[in-house]
């Protein structure tokens, strides 16, 4: 039946289909009423990086940096960027959890933006990153934590952990499009993860790493999320390692988000 046979029929126009931006929205409110509904969620999400946290600062800041208090300080940024890494994998998990329900078969039949679930993922994603962020300073700053560079600091390197978890959702988006179970998502994406975020400056100075270690750390791009998140909180940052830290994010959306269309379609 065309549009013009049904408005004389039931004498209301079609309404004229939702913008890439309409979609987009509807599925970021799909996001936003998961927390609501299941807040359980951001348990696994907070938890570790506040047990990271306080075990390593109370547990070896003296023995690496000469006192808790000192440690702390070189500590937390590095574990905001390994909590955004860390919760990037939980995108790929949801959405292995949406195709085995059979979600996205509807959504396909919908006539919507193609990339609006996945942006609807991405604004969960943003939510459980800030949310996340936010409880880990909260949790430094009453145990001692300063942020040298002030609010706007902190604003700014709130703003480059999203603009990095942007990016690196897309890896876990593309393994949820590929692999059917979310177990298998989260067993292969930390145990990728596990290594580049450790065999970094996150956690540790790299200067007692081996030599060879000391070479992988000096270019391994999470290396130098890390330090531009220090360098913003504490007031010396450069344009030259903020621009180092959007690299990989930038260089991932630009590959994958193409990658991600076609296997979606494909599949």
């Amino acid at each position: 039946m065309t549009d013009r046979s049904l408005s004389a029929i039931t004498g209301v126009a079609r309404p004229a289909p939702a913008s890439p931006f309409q979609s987009a929205l509807a599925f970021g409110w799909r996001a936003v009423l998961k927390f609501k509904h299941l807040p359980e969620q951001l348990f696994d999400l907070v938890v570790t990086p506040i047990m990271f946290t306080l075990l390593f600062t109370f547990v070896f800041g003296g023995a690496l940096a000469g006192s808790p208090a000192d440690y702390l300080q070189y500590l937390l940024p590095g574990i905001l960027v390994e909590t955004v890494a860390f919760n990037a994998v939980y995108s790929g998990m949801g959405l292995s959890t949406d195709f085995t329900k059979g979600l996205f078969d509807r959504f396909r039949s919908l006539p919507i933006w193609p990339l609006a679930p996945f942006a609807g993922l991405m604004v969960g994603d943003v939510l459980r990153h800030l949310i996340a962020a936010s409880i880990i300073l909260a949790i430094g700053l009453a145990i001692g934590y300063r942020p040298e560079a002030g609010v706007l600091g902190v604003v700014a390197a709130f703003a480059l952990l999203v603009a990095i978890g942007f990016g690196i959702g897309w890896v876990f988006i593309v393994l949820g499009l590929l692999i059917r179970t979310p177990t298998t998502v989260m067993t292969l994406g930390f145990g990728v993860l596990f290594p580049v975020v450790f065999a970094s400056n996150i956690l540790v100075d790299p200067e007692t790493m081996p030599g060879w270690l000391r070479d992988f750390v000096a270019v391994n791009p999470f290396s130098w999320m890390a330090t531009a998140m220090r360098g913003l909180m504490g007031g010396g940052a450069t344009a030259t390692e903020i621009g180092l830290a959007l690299l990989l994010p930038a260089l991932l959306t630009l590959l994958l988000a193409p990658v991600t269309l076609l296997i979606y379609v494909r599949r």
